[in-house]
């Protein structure tokens, strides 16, 4: 177990370059067992969770060649339809090969997906969804995958999932005819697995939008694809960069993917700058809550997208303590992702939870340096902001949980001046 030992108080300054996105990553990973051909991935981002995937792969059968940040993969070799329990239970994204190994192979086992506990994450939608398209699905532990032969199929998805939209878009894309595919998540790393899949042969339209028309094809080429950047991490940094009063400069960024995140940061008075790809968090912000009409109190709340996203409301949570006045941050997804709050409470943020889902926060408050644990990898990161503009030095345990989405993140944040350790 590795903790990170961090004295708050420096601005942060400097350049920044994100990963590639984690969520768009490990369905891309997930998505080699569909070809026979090699499947080239550059800007892997090299985290706990990719590494548990290509560990995953390797398992199977997978030809797996990793130098620097791009892997190239060839899953001509594939033996195995079983996955290792052991390697489920170290990822969530395990589960997104039950679509593809199946569609590959007629058959796949998979053991429950390990994961953040961050409350519960169905998997009904998964299943549904593969039924659909032809699968017969037995067992718990395991889950057995069976099919004879894949159908075209128009379903509508009971939740926007992320992880079963990709699910079964990668077992649709063999499916021979159209499938119509009705409320799928839209987000951009479902958009990037959308554009490999392209690459690689498939018949995807609708990319972008909550109703994906795909026509399947009887095998699937290889590709060579650039993963986007995680705007997760930037978003991250942006909340970084401004409790420290700090001047950050984030280069490859999205701009539409920006656009979206903006309207969270902008209830909290968070401005930047934006020439083509390189994103400008100036010094000295200003930060105070923009009341909404009528003076009624604002509020920050999360959904699918284009909504704002979940996996930032940790980061904006904690950069609502640094900012003047008073907000309410609604998490409508998952009910145990606000859990964390006790801990900035601890550190002197003037908090009252009010449910699972709502807290309310007054700003600002001069945070103090205390002992800490990671409990989730968002939750985690939250936690390494708010040590950064506290006073005093803090410890935060289990750093590894951090690592599964944040690549070499005390590295990159000594560079912009932090003063960060890892032991």
């Amino acid at each position: 177990m590795s903790k990170f030992i961090i004295k708050g108080g420096r601005a942060l300054s400097g350049d920044y370059t994100p990963s590639g996105n984690k969520n768009a990553a490990l369905p891309m990973l997930a998505s080699c067992v569909l070809t026979d051909q090699d499947v080239v991935l550059q800007n892997l981002p090299l985290i706990e969770d990719v590494h548990a995937m290509l560990a995953i792969l390797e398992d199977l059968g997978v030809s797996v060649k990793l130098r620097g940040h791009t892997v190239t993969l060839c899953a001509k070799g594939l033996r195995k339809s079983r996955l290792s329990q052991a390697l489920c239970r170290k990822v969530r994204s395990s589960i997104l090969f039950a679509g593809p190994l199946t569609a590959r192979l007629g058959r796949a086992t998979l053991y429950p997906p390990g994961g953040d506990v961050i409350g519960r994450r169905r998997l009904d939608t998964h299943f549904d969804g593969l039924r659909a398209l032809g699968m017969q699905i037995t067992g718990t532990k395991p889950f057995v995958f069976r099919c004879k032969k894949l159908r075209a199929t128009s379903l509508v998805l009971d939740e926007a999932s992320v992880t079963a939209t990709e699910n079964i878009i990668m077992a649709a894309v063999l499916a021979p005819g159209t499938t119509t595919l009705y409320h799928a998540a839209c987000e951009p790393h479902v958009q990037d697995l959308c554009r490999l899949l392209n690459s690689m042969g498939a018949g995807i339209t609708g990319i972008g939008t909550n109703l994906l028309t795909i026509k399947g094809c009887e095998t699937l080429g290889g590709a060579r694809h650039r993963i986007s950047s995680d705007y997760i991490e930037i978003g991250s940094i942006i909340s970084a960069a401004a409790v420290t009063g700090g001047s950050v400069r984030i280069h490859d960024v999205n701009p539409t993917d920006i656009r979206i995140i903006s309207r969270g940061f902008s209830k909290l008075g968070v401005s930047w700058s934006l020439e083509d790809t390189v994103l400008t968090v100036s010094a000295g912000q200003k930060m105070r809550v923009q009341k909404d009409f009528g003076s009624a109190m604002p509020k920050v709340e999360d959904g699918i997208w284009p909504s704002f996203p979940s996996d930032l409301m940790s980061v904006t949570l904690v950069l609502a303590t640094q900012t003047v006045g008073t907000v309410l941050f609604f998490e409508k997804l998952f009910e145990s992702r606000m859990f964390f709050v006790d801990r900035l409470i601890e550190m002197g943020a003037q908090i009252v939870q009010c449910d699972p889902h709502r807290v309310v926060i007054v700003g600002p408050s001069k945070l103090q340096g205390t002992h800490l644990a990671s409990p989730d990898i968002r939750a985690g990161m939250a936690l390494l902001i708010a040590a950064l503009c506290a006073k005093g030095e803090s410890v935060i345990d289990h750093a590894e949980i951090i690592d599964r989405g944040y690549e070499q993140i005390e590295k990159k944040l000594r560079k912009l001046g932090a003063d960060i350790v890892r032991r």
